[in-house]
């Protein structure tokens, strides 16, 4: 009960300071929305049109909405500002509508469309078949209008819009493409990158943080006065170390939240969610411990925390994939605890995986739990017996 006392009062103490507060609730909110709306998946390919009509532009508007189920369209209107959007990855690909489209279909003549893409190989041909299944349907519709005008006597501009009809509801052959492959090394685009990452960092920076509490707890002189009455020294340090266990679940809990409730982030298999958050609560709650043991300020705590938090959240892959760092990076990289937790995240989120799946992981970062509680327990109760 002792030790349940101490954690409570020390949660209170910490759950009391509005600075905190702006760090523990605001800040991770937003920076989950920051990131997953800078990295989102914008639901296909980015395409720009750059259309050179001059005039009756019926078809080369109809064919830029065909277009529009490929991806996003972007009307451009300028050809250099188009390659320069192209280099700097921000399109997929640029339509050049020829100016004489419109006249060139309608009199029944052949007509090549140029295309411009940019970025990786692969990209550049799956960008290609999207193009050119929009353009297949804006032709049968041409073709069609130019068989019944055949047929009929008429012109293919009176028929078009009749073949626009038929088309709309004849029955379509689709193909549809299940991706059944296990080994993305990504997390998913959007909210579902930013929300597990962030709940890595900021439990584990957070904690360190927090370790002021610890350091400011001992220049009162509080444990000192509390080792006057029949209480040990380590249970001063079990109830710390409840509290920052309740910290950190805490914490994660509001981002866990945060992302399923307001951004609809899935977090994989329940039972390999709760193991991960809660092992890495222990990771949190180990760094918060050192923390108030090593620093002898608060101030110290509160500024040297945060970018040790940071640092080892940029090596281990909060920040931006491992998978796109060089091979000694990400070597290093996996002597933080950060690595494999984001690396534990992936195996949940990409690969469909269980618990079993993420056992490597679980148990390295249990070691690092285990290794910084006791680690800080040890230095915490000399501290006090001194």
């Amino acid at each position: 009960m002792t030790a349940l006392a101490v954690a409570g009062a020390s949660l209170r103490r910490m759950l009391r300071d509005r600075t905190s507060l702006l760090f523990i609730v605001l800040l991770p909110v937003l920076i989950i929305a920051i990131i997953g709306t800078v990295v989102q998946n914008p639901g296909g390919f980015r395409i720009g049109v750059l259309n050179g009509q001059s005039s009756s532009p019926a078809l080369a508007a109809a064919l830029t909405d065909d277009l529009a189920a490929a991806g996003p369209v972007q009307t451009l209107t300028d050809e250099e500002a188009a390659r320069t959007a192209l280099r700097r990855g921000e399109l997929d690909a640029v339509v050049l509508i020829p100016p004489e489209l419109d006249t060139t279909l309608l009199r029944g003549d052949d007509l090549a469309i140029p295309v411009l893409a940019g970025g990786a190989e692969s990209t550049q041909a799956a960008v290609r078949s999207a193009i050119a299944a929009a353009v297949a349907r804006h032709a049968e519709r041409i073709q069609a209008a130019a068989f019944a005008a055949r047929t009929t006597g008429s012109t293919v501009a009176e028929q078009l819009p009749t073949a626009a009809a038929v088309q709309q509801v004849t029955p379509r052959i689709t193909v549809s493409t299940e991706n059944v492959a296990s080994g993305s090394d990504y997390l998913p685009l959007g909210f579902g990158y930013s929300a597990p990452t962030m709940l890595v960092l900021f439990v584990f920076i957070n904690a360190l943080a927090g370790g002021a509490a610890i350091v400011q707890t001992r220049q009162l002189g509080i444990y000192n006065r509390a080792l006057a009455a029949p209480i040990r020294a380590r249970t001063l340090v079990l109830g710390e170390t409840l509290c920052y266990l309740t910290f950190s679940l805490l914490q994660s809990a509001l981002i866990i939240g945060t992302g399923s409730l307001l951004f609809g982030v899935g977090w994989g298999n329940l039972p390999a969610a709760i193991a991960l958050v809660v092992t890495w609560a222990l990771v949190g709650t180990g760094a918060g411990m050192l923390s108030g043991a090593l620093f002898k300020t608060p101030d110290q705590a509160s500024a040297i925390g945060p970018v040790i938090g940071i640092a080892f959240a940029m090596l281990g892959g909060c920040m931006w994939p491992l998978e796109i760092v060089p091979d000694a990076v990400r070597t290093v990289g996996h002597a933080t605890p950060h690595a494999w937790a984001v690396d534990a995240w992936i195996t949940l989120l990409s690969r469909a995986g269980g618990i079993a799946d993420i056992g490597t992981e679980l148990a390295v970062l249990a070691g690092f739990a285990l290794g910084m509680l006791v680690l800080a327990s040890t230095l915490l109760q000399r501290r006090l017996s001194t």
